[in-house]
């Protein structure tokens, strides 16, 4: 049986649904009265901080998987388009029924002049016009989400009024910068554009201007978070479905990555197929910032959170940056000490503190004292905490315990003395003219008892 992933917020819930009928009860009692019960989930139950860690696990190791494979995936996408492109291009350089060659791949072109259409050696019929389509914007998603770290959402809405210029106060020299609509965070902010992502936004733009008007189509797109139509805009994302401009949709993206993937055929580390989600491209950005220097701050801002721990919880934390960082702490703390503290010792001071293990040995144990300190025991090991008995002198550990826990006080008296100086200290005999006076303890099978329930603890379970 699988343990549901949001068990927390269910229990949540139901819990603030028996709270919230409590509460009426007391507001309205002959109403919400009968209905009143005790809320069968406590608030420990509710506590989400566990399913919270496994996520973050999970997306760690997520970016972990998935970054090392970022740049082949991208190659891979317009490598992918190209090899459409080509197969668009041969189709349309033959005439309607005639038959080309395409990577060793013979295809018979159907007889409709206006399709681009064909048929391969099987007879399964392809429409290369809509594959090459979908391995453009396939190409243009990925090249856009990984220089920009945007939201899908936040890349749909994308319009070619967002690219605007900035003069630098300093030097007068003139950026470009992408605006970026406000989408989950409401709030809007502006990136700079790389050289890389400008030459992916040119091709979007050449690409969806009108060839008669040159310009972009404008477009009036529902927004379903909002639930609201947007105003007319130029949206680079959009296409000519059958004669009408469509704005492209989070399900079409994410089918045309799917493609992509199983043209190029990448695995986890268990040997699965190797998916891309958009928001994957969001999770390595952020990682890929911070671990090249990009200070949180200026992380968040260019990732428009509202808060820099949400920022933090994108960022994958790898173990070689913790080993390296603490490599680091520790080459700082031993140039701030003196350098003889760090000398290499003798070989008589690596004898003599190899023998301080050896000379912890003892007849019932290992003493865990420090070798030369006094014992406040005086070695009477029995009644010490530091004292862990080896398996063999177990029972004679229980034995010695156990009788000097159950003998009478004049009895661990008599036997302490024979024993050792240490177990003379028990208590005084009971006043014969007091009736009400019970015998005391003694201070041993006090000590006794405690040691045994000590080793009760470091065994995980007590004699019979």
């Amino acid at each position: 049986m699988v343990e549901r992933a949001d068990r927390a917020l269910l229990f949540i819930a139901v819990r603030a649904f028996y709270l919230d009928i409590a509460r009426w009860a007391v507001e309205e009692p002959a109403r919400w009265g009968p209905w009143a019960a005790p809320c069968p989930i406590r608030e420990a139950e509710t506590t989400d901080g566990k399913r919270v860690k496994r996520v973050k696990a999970r997306m760690d190791q997520r970016t972990r998987e998935r970054l090392p494979a970022l740049e082949p995936f991208a190659k891979a996408a317009a490598d992918y388009h190209r090899y459409r492109l080509e197969g668009l291009e041969a189709l349309l350089a033959v005439p309607p029924g005639a038959s080309f060659t395409v990577h060793d791949a013979v295809f018979v072109r159907t007889m409709n002049a206006a399709g681009a259409a064909a048929r391969d050696r099987d007879g399964v019929l392809l429409h290369f016009d809509t594959a090459e389509h979908r391995a453009f914007w396939a190409w243009a998603a990925v090249e856009v989400l990984r220089h920009t770290g945007a939201r899908i959402e936040e890349m749909l809405e994308l319009s070619h009024h967002a690219m605007i210029q900035y003069r630098l106060p300093t030097t007068g020299e003139i950026v470009p910068l992408l605006q970026i609509a406000p989408s989950k965070t409401d709030q809007e902010r502006v990136l700079l554009v790389s050289p890389e992502l400008a030459d992916v936004l040119a091709t979007i733009i050449r690409r969806v201007r009108n060839p008669r008007t040159g310009t972009i189509p404008l477009l009036s797109a529902y927004d379903y978070e909002e639930r609201v139509w947007n105003p007319p805009a130029p949206l680079l994302f959009q296409w000519d479905r059958s004669g009408e401009n469509s704005r492209m949709s989070g399900e079409f993206i994410r089918k045309a990555l799917a493609e992509v993937l199983a043209f190029l055929g990448l695995t986890d580390t268990t040997g699965q197929p190797l998916d891309f989600a958009p928001h994957d491209f969001r999770r390595i950005f952020i990682t890929d910032a911070i671990r090249s220097g990009l200070p949180p701050h200026i992380a968040q801002a260019i990732a428009g959170h509202t808060n820099i721990n949400t920022t933090m919880g994108y960022h994958a934390i790898y173990p070689t940056e913790t080993i390296e960082a603490h490599r680091a702490f520790i080459s700082r703390r031993r140039a701030l000490r003196p350098a003889e503290e760090y000398r290499t010792p003798t070989d008589t001071e690596w004898e003599d503190f190899l023998g301080h293990f050896e000379r912890r040995k003892l007849s019932v144990g290992t003493c865990a004292r420090a070798y030369g300190t006094a014992c406040i025991h005086e070695h009477a090991c029995v009644r010490s905490h530091s004292c862990a008995p080896t398996p063999l002198s177990e029972a004679d550990w229980w034995r010695s315990a156990t009788t000097s826990s159950t003998a009478s006080p004049r009895q661990s008296e008599k036997a302490g003395s024979e024993r050792s100086k240490d177990f003379r200290s028990a208590s005084p005999a009971p006043r014969e003219n007091s009736p009400n006076s019970k015998p005391r303890r003694s201070t041993t099978s006090t000590r006794s008892i405690s040691a045994c329930r000590h080793l009760s603890r470091l065994r995980g379970a007590a004699p019979d």
